[in-house]
């Protein structure tokens, strides 16, 4: 298989089809289940599964025959399809994560999955099903260093930031709703069991599956962040995680959106915490979200806090305690809409972050840097007119937002503008300080005129921007259309359209014409 230019393409593993029909075969043999071993019996049920593993072989070999990919300049090329061909391009500076999975099945024959998460996409982009495990590696740190700039680093270079005490994750587990669950579950499952005393293998095959059912989300919790440790280097944070499904997260940290503490009501009278942190592109449904986003499956609190805020420090390139955050709270007459919550709310604003605080019986708080940003909304309820009281909500390009609520109305506007001039002010602090880490290309002696082979940089790459770092760009900005004096909407990380920053601040509220004999409220 050759590409444009005559750069060969790279295939997956030729054992890909292989472990690919088996996984097949697993899913189908499930499909059966236990009624169908029953009917058939277990000499027909085997001849079954064999027919469906040649076949489910056989178009994996179809499928890997047709599939290769490579990497041109700053994009990943990803080549697929039989009778209709298809060239799947992945811009790596729009890259927000790479991960390494290993699924059990995958492990017994040394290979793994790359999946690269995409800002945008609603499901994981180009996932390379299946690599050496070395090459999955090596082409991961590969695509790190051309998404973000920065140079691979060896595995003695990652500093260890955190790593969980798996006895105390097993009691965490216990101490969740869904753990405390099971005792009920598990007697619906079993009590119909010994009031029939007449055992069937479909019978018991039907308990044993719904008491697994009841088992499964503290079960599938363990066996996901078992061993789960965190690391950082130059170029990334990296995640390792699992028991039989093994999975490597590499985040670079200016894609974090968003940090969440959480303290469960169970945890707090140990002291006990979690963590996660919001990137966007994460495809899938809520629990292969929540999976991916783990930063701290359980911790003593102060530990947590912690590492949150080494992220956090790490995603705005300064140094970050959320410890030292100075809340405030809403005013007194929120009491009527939030009689328990209301004293546990409170927003924060920095020059680098905002974060708020709620939460009675879980306690949670959510920390957004401000260069993150997306946009800014001031809401008001019928019963939030009535008192005069509003919310501020702060959006990104992730799932977690920041939600002040219950502020007095006026305060919210004022909030709303803060935030959006603080916005813009970070991008362009963030900006500063990129370009303050990025190595400086080598500069030429000035008689390398003469000798254009003696001390000159090496040509640049047509696909590459050289004033790119990751989902950044420096230099002047092109002036848009339309009016000068219009202001303008702060840019975030991955906005494409690039717009000039504006002075002075933007108000929020409302545009209202004023009647006679009627009386306004801002937001009504």
């Amino acid at each position: 298989m050759t590409a444009v230019g005559g750069v060969p393409r790279q295939r997956l593993h030729p054992l890909t089809p292989l472990v690919r029909g088996a996984k097949l075969v697993a899913i189908a043999a499930v499909a059966v289940s236990w009624r169908g071993l029953s009917d058939l019996g277990l000499f027909h049920w085997l001849i079954a599964m064999a027919v469906i593993l040649v076949g489910a072989v056989l178009v994996s070999a179809v499928v890997w025959a047709v599939t290769g990919y490579e990497v041109v300049g700053r994009e990943l090329r990803v080549h697929e399809g039989l009778l209709s061909r298809r060239v799947r391009t992945i811009p790596l500076e729009r890259v927000q994560a790479i991960d390494v999975v290993r699924p059990a099945l995958a492990r017994v024959f040394g290979l793994a999955e790359l999946r690269l998460e995409v800002i945008g996409g609603g499901k994981t982009e180009a996932p390379l099903a299946y690599l050496t495990l070395a090459g999955a590696t090596e082409l991961r740190a590969s695509l790190l260093g051309l998404a973000t700039g920065a140079a691979p680093a060896a595995p003695a270079d990652e500093r260890p930031l955190f790593a969980v005490d798996n006895n105390r994750l097993l009691l965490a587990q216990l101490l969740t709703p869904q753990a405390l669950a099971v005792p009920i579950g598990a007697a619906f499952v079993i009590w119909p069991a010994l009031s029939h005393p007449d055992w069937t293998l479909i019978g018991a095959a039907s308990t044993i599956t719904a008491f697994l059912g009841v088992f499964q989300v503290p079960v599938r919790r363990v066996l996901d962040e078992w061993a789960f440790r965190i690391t950082d280097d130059s170029a990334a944070l990296r995640v390792r995680q699992g028991l039989l499904n093994k999975r490597s997260q590499s985040v670079p940290p200016r894609r974090v959106q968003a940090v969440k503490l959480t303290w469960p009501l169970l945890w707090r009278p140990g002291g006990w915490a979690r963590a996660r942190m919001d990137v966007a592109g994460y495809g899938g449904d809520g629990e292969e979200q929540l999976r991916a986003g783990t930063l701290v499956p359980v911790a003593a609190s102060p530990d947590a806090v912690t590492v949150a805020s080494a992220v956090l420090g790490a995603a705005v390139i300064g140094t970050v305690d959320v410890t030292t955050l100075s809340m405030s709270g809403p005013p007194r007459r929120a009491r009527w809409l939030a009689p328990l919550a209301w004293s546990r709310i409170g927003v924060a604003v920095t020059d680098d972050f905002v974060a708020v605080r709620e939460g009675v019986l879980t306690r949670e708080l959510v920390a957004v840097p401000l260069a993150r940003v997306q946009s800014v909304r001031v809401v008001q309820g019928p019963w939030q007119r009535l008192l005069s009281l509003a919310t501020v909500t702060v959006d990104t390009a992730g799932g977690l937002t920041a939600t002040a609520r219950f502020r007095d109305a006026e305060e919210a506007y004022r909030l709303a503008d803060e935030l959006a001039t603080r916005s813009r002010a970070a991008r362009k602090t963030f900006s500063t300080r990129v370009a303050a880490t990025r190595p400086r290309p080598p500069v030429a002696p000035p008689d390398s005129a003469a000798h254009p082979g003696l001390g000159s940089p090496a040509p640049a790459d047509e696909n590459s921007d050289p004033h790119s770092d990751g989902d950044l760009r420096s230099g002047p900005a092109p002036q848009p259309d339309g009016d000068p004096q219009r202001g303008a909407v702060p840019r975030t990380d991955d906005n494409p359209h690039r717009e000039p920053d504006s002075s002075h601040n933007v108000d929020l509220r409302p545009r209202l014409e004023s009647r006679p004999g009627s009386e306004l409220h801002p937001g009504a």
